[in-house]
């Protein structure tokens, strides 16, 4: 007769022997299972390192590029902008070696820089909107005919187009004394910080940083491309150049692309940061002149890398 200890026992072996067997069975497998993780490991190690390695040659190429752009640019302008005068304007996330890289090229292409305007963070803010446009609005010169839209930022434009920019007759639009007042009124109210020996000019180069962020980087990138904009239809022709990213959809040279008035008559330049991007620069100012506008750089809403080059 089997005693009930006996079942007891049988079960216990039982159980016991498919523990063991399961601890047998998952260390192979664990050792398996290592050994095929280790092996991908290995292979994502070197395809990391290749990639690693690729991205350093593209650098250098880039490097070596860019320093041949840098050498051969003045060469590159020479001649394009002869008696021509220009004026910077730029915004605050602006790069100051695009600036002054930018003026360097320009004064190359026989052009002469009469002076540079910054734009303030407070002029693009949204919550000083109402405070800019009504501004504008009083510190408007005799005989200005401001634009008809809205915004601040074409608002803008049409009064600073009339202070920085010479009419068709390559003459002031407004007295030496209505624009020192517009722009101490601008100046002192914080909108904008005007340089030294500031005088209006035949053309105008706006430059920008590069890709914005935060909640309202669209409608601050609106401001700047709605003045770029209007400020291009106040003189003989402007630019708005940005870095990198300022293309994208919350970009000011995005905004410009994405409107077709807007680029009818707004030339574009998205690689400021680049030599090659700022001789391009230079080369749309003369395009300008010409009545023709374009999208150049490398951004995939570029229509070209510059004038004349097909995308």
């Amino acid at each position: 007769m089997i005693s009930l200890r006996y079942h007891i026992v049988s079960i216990t072996a039982v159980f016991l022997s498919l523990a063991v067997g399961v601890v047998l069975g998952s260390t192979a497998i664990s050792g398996r299972l290592l050994s095929g993780l280790t092996d991908d490991n290995s292979a994502l190690g070197r395809e990391v390192a290749g990639l690693q390695s690729e991205r350093n040659a593209l650098n250098a190429k880039l490097t070596d590029a860019d320093s041949f752009a840098t050498s051969v640019g003045p060469l590159a302008v020479r001649g394009q902008l002869t008696d021509r005068t220009v004026v910077l304007v730029t915004t605050a996330d602006a790069r100051p070696n695009d600036r002054d890289a930018v003026a360097e090229l320009l004064r190359a292409s026989g052009a002469s820089v009469s002076g540079e305007l910054q734009l303030t963070d407070s002029f693009v803010d949204p919550n000083k909107a109402d405070q800019l446009r009504d501004l504008v609005a009083r510190l408007q010169p005799a005989g200005v005919q401001l634009p008809t839209g809205s915004d601040p930022g074409t608002r803008a434009g049409g009064l600073l187009g009339a202070l920085l920019l010479l009419n068709k007759d390559n003459q002031p639009q407004a007295s030496e004394a209505e624009s020192a007042a517009a722009l101490a009124g601008l100046t002192s109210a914080g909108f904008v910080k005007p340089g030294q020996g500031l005088r209006p000019a035949q053309l105008a180069v706006v430059l920008t940083g590069g890709a914005a962020s935060g909640d309202s980087a669209g409608d601050r990138a609106a401001v700047v491309a709605r003045f770029a904009t209007q400020l291009d239809r106040s003189g003989a022709g402007v630019v708005l150049a940005g870095g990198e990213g300022s293309a994208n959809g919350t970009g000011a040279l995005g905004v410009v692309r994405a409107d077709t008035a807007a680029t009818s008559v707004l030339t574009t330049v998205d690689d400021v940061g680049t030599a090659a991007g700022r001789i391009v620069v230079v080369l749309s100012l003369r395009e300008q002149l010409d009545g023709k506008a374009g999208r150049y750089g490398t951004a995939g809403n570029a229509e070209a890398p510059a004038p004349g080059a097909a995308g």
